[in-house]
């Protein structure tokens, strides 16, 4: 594994006040809205279309689309930059992130690299400190928000697939919804379509939102972000948030021996078959 051993330093600065900023009265995205509860809503029909193939298919596209999709290529790939990977194999990667249905590449890079640049402030498009634990966990989600719309992801918007995922986000999932429908019938298309992407999204939002609210710190960060155990858990080492915040670069978010970062695991299986390089972590996780 080809692995950089960069001089990556926690960011200093004390917590910031814990700021009662009422959340921005903003217009709700009534498509999402209306969307997203129709997906829920499916996941009432799972105890009744339960097959042992519809629930081995939700836990494969659990992983291909939150795990793999979302974690390792939105977060870890595109947003931060953490590793490089062929370009041919980023595509296919986005793709993935781009069925779990939580919006565009662009978007989503943008959107979190606002949170990295103003975490925890009002200018954080979901910050659960100053505004509520709610909003911070999907609130944000469902609403037009003037703080999301600085691009913050200039270098995907260059590239012309990229930009092609992001304009036509929306068509895939519902392509794939069904085909899910046309091969396995309702069973198929209930839980591998809403039961598996309610989970998706509900530990990724996890992330936005207990993991700036609960757990420890290991380091002193301008925020509130924390180490929390089971998003870590769930979500295969994207809540050992604190770290993250203090090594944004860093493509190990579980820096000690006992904190199981799967991601990562997964990005050093990539480099041992030549799929990825460049692999940023702090000298301590090159120790470890």
């Amino acid at each position: 594994m080809s692995a950089q051993s960069e001089q990556l330093t926690p960011l200093g600065g004390n917590l910031p006040a814990n700021r009662s900023v009422a959340a921005p009265r903003l217009k709700p995205k009534w498509e999402v809205v209306i969307s997203i509860g129709l997906i829920h809503l499916g996941v009432l029909l799972a105890p009744f279309t339960f097959t042992w193939s519809a629930f081995w298919l939700c836990l494969g596209l659990m992983w291909a689309t939150g795990w793999v999709g979302i974690a390792l290529c939105y977060h870890r790939l595109l947003t931060h930059r953490s590793f490089k990977a062929p370009r041919l194999l980023e595509y296919l990667l986005t793709f993935c992130g781009v069925l779990a249905a939580q919006g565009g590449p662009i978007w989503w890079v943008s959107t979190h690299r606002l949170h990295h640049a103003y975490s925890d402030t009002p200018k954080d498009p979901h910050s659960p400190v100053v505004n509520s634990f709610w909003w911070g966990h999907m609130g944000w989600f469902l609403h037009r928000d003037p703080r999301r719309a600085q691009c913050a992801a200039l270098d995907l918007a260059r590239d012309p697939v990229h930009r092609f995922l992001d304009r036509t986000q929306g068509l895939w999932p519902v392509l794939l919804g069904v085909l899910l429908y046309a091969l396995g019938g309702l069973p198929w298309l209930i839980w591998g379509f809403s039961v598996r992407t309610v989970v998706v999204y509900h530990v990724t939002w996890s992330v936005n939102s207990a993991a700036h609210t609960w757990g420890y710190r290991s380091y002193q960060t301008n925020d509130r972000s924390t180490n929390c155990w089971w998003v870590a858990l769930l979500s295969f080492g994207e809540g050992w948030h604190n770290n993250h915040h203090a090594f944004p670069r860093s493509a190990a978010h579980g820096l000690r021996w006992w904190e199981l970062d799967v991601t990562y695991l997964t990005i050093r299986a990539l480099a041992c078959v030549g799929l990825a390089r460049n692999i940023s972590v702090p000298e301590k996780a090159c120790r470890g």
